[in-house]
């Protein structure tokens, strides 16, 4: 079996480990930031510090498509995750019933679990542990180690010491430093696209009894998202999503302005009536990024991969980075079972080509929808109606408004936010497109009850 260096003990890190952990590799994590979890995972929220990761305290959820993945490769984690607190639910039981109708056989497919971030490593941390995995904390990665050539052998560390492997694992997440590693290194520059995502996220989080409201995860709105995501022990977080170029929103970082206007929305307002358990926090500057060690046709280097967030990453309020994580760790699980590492230029083309068939059509897609919502942002801050030329966008606003209405549309629309379908099989189901365009094409703009922009600016002040 392989050495192979994981670089992060965040969810793709300890993930990809745990996985590769289970197939008899010899795996060591490396992880910058010092402080590993306490004992007892309920105490990490407030009891434990994680630096090197900006969103380590601000809102996730996990889509039913990781967890999944979770129990189906990796048991012993859900079973962790549920004696934590960690909250079982399912989609579409969170709607209303006059909406979903009565539950279904197979309804089970919306089942999740999900926890607050720092609940989630202090579950997945031990677990990598028990299975065999070895995590260095408080080792800062400063560069690559090669063969004199561009196969890449291992990493130094800010010590000065070199440790050696099989295979280095890029799990660094936004922040990964693997291209100017790589040429530091003497290796060409990897493909790389990047953009500010375009996106602001004013966030809160609650405790105490959770909300009895049923809605869906993500509401869109004149101007604005609102997203309201259950968590771990009686805790939940609200986020409001604005254009990060719409200034007039800016007011909501302050939290009788942020309450304000969560006041203003009937399906959101119930989630703001808990006890707030941190601040109004603020996320901005976030990039989408894709990274390839492919440019050309031609291998930038061999012997290093990236994972999740470091080979791609996108908007965080659809919540799909840490499903997109596990995707791809189990490709190069799959991979490496098949493929030896020292056969290092087979295994770098390999799972080039794996990542971009399978993961990167999941990574357009997240984008094609971000584009189109902020597109439709700055028509609302104008005053405008957004129109396009992609037929595909109104009918996915269609398909939003005619699952209010069909349980059988309110299904197909939860699959694509579950993520577990896409918008061609989800629109290639029977009837689907006509019914559709009968009970969606002619309905409002945002069909869900709250406040137009001028309401909301009236609101904030």
């Amino acid at each position: 079996m392989a050495r192979i260096l994981i670089l992060g003990a965040g969810l793709a890190g300890l993930g990809t480990a745990l996985l590769l952990a289970r197939d008899q590799h010899q795996v060591t994590v490396i992880e910058r930031d010092p402080d590993g979890p306490p004992p007892d995972a309920g105490d990490a929220w407030d009891d434990w510090q994680r630096r090197g990761v900006n969103q380590f305290r601000l809102p996730h959820f996990m889509l039913p498509r990781w967890w999944h993945l979770m129990r189906t490769q990796l048991p012993e984690v859900g079973q962790a995750l549920t004696a934590a607190g960690a909250r079982e639910l399912n989609l579409i039981g969170m709607l209303p019933v006059e909406r979903r109708g009565a539950l279904q056989p197979g309804d089970e497919r919306f089942d999740t679990v999900t926890a607050r971030r720092p609940v989630l490593e202090a579950v997945l941390s031990p677990a990598a542990e028990a299975a065999g995995v070895t995590i260095r904390r408080g080792v800062a990665v400063t560069g690559l180690t090669t063969d004199g050539s561009t196969r890449v052998t291992g990493v130094l560390t800010a010590g000065g010491t070199a440790i050696s492997a099989d295979l280095v694992v890029d799990c660094g997440g936004r922040r990964s430093a693997l291209s100017s590693w790589l040429q530091a290194a003497g290796a060409r520059a990897p493909y790389e696209e990047r953009a500010d995502c375009g996106f602001v996220y004013y966030s809160r989080h609650f405790a105490g009894e959770l909300p009895a409201a049923r809605t869906n995860l993500l509401h869109s709105y004149d101007s604005l998202s609102a997203i309201t995501l259950p968590g771990d022990n009686g805790t939940w977080s609200v986020v409001l999503a604005t254009a990060s170029g719409d200034k007039a929103l800016r007011g909501l970082r302050e939290p009788a302005r942020w309450h304000a206007a969560v006041a203003r929305y009937p399906l959101v307002a119930p989630w703001a009536d808990g006890e707030p358990i941190s601040g109004v926090d603020v996320m901005a500057g976030i990039e989408d990024r894709h990274r390839r060690l492919v440019v050309d046709g031609s291998l930038v280097a061999t012997g290093v991969v990236a994972v999740g967030d470091s080979w791609a990453c996108t908007n965080p309020s659809i919540g799909r980075g840490a499903s997109m994580a596990m995707i791809h760790a189990v490709l190069l699980r799959d991979l490496l079972r098949e493929t030896d590492p020292a056969d290092h230029e087979k295994l770098a083309r390999r799972f080039d080509e794996a990542s971009t068939r399978v993961v990167e059509p999941l990574y357009r897609a997240t984008l094609w929808n971000d584009q189109h919502r902020l597109a439709e942002m700055a028509a609302d801050a104008a005053g405008a109606t957004y129109e396009t030329g992609d037929p595909r966008w109104p009918m996915s606003k269609a398909l939003f408004a005619a699952s209010l209405a069909d349980p059988g549309l309110a299904r197909g629309y939860t699959s694509l936010t579950a993520f577990i379908a896409t918008p061609d099989e989800v629109f290639a189901g029977p009837g689907v497109v006509d019914k559709v365009v009968a009970l969606g094409m002619g309905a409002p703009r945002y069909p869900l009850p709250g406040a137009t922009r001028a309401e909301l600016l009236a609101a904030i002040g």
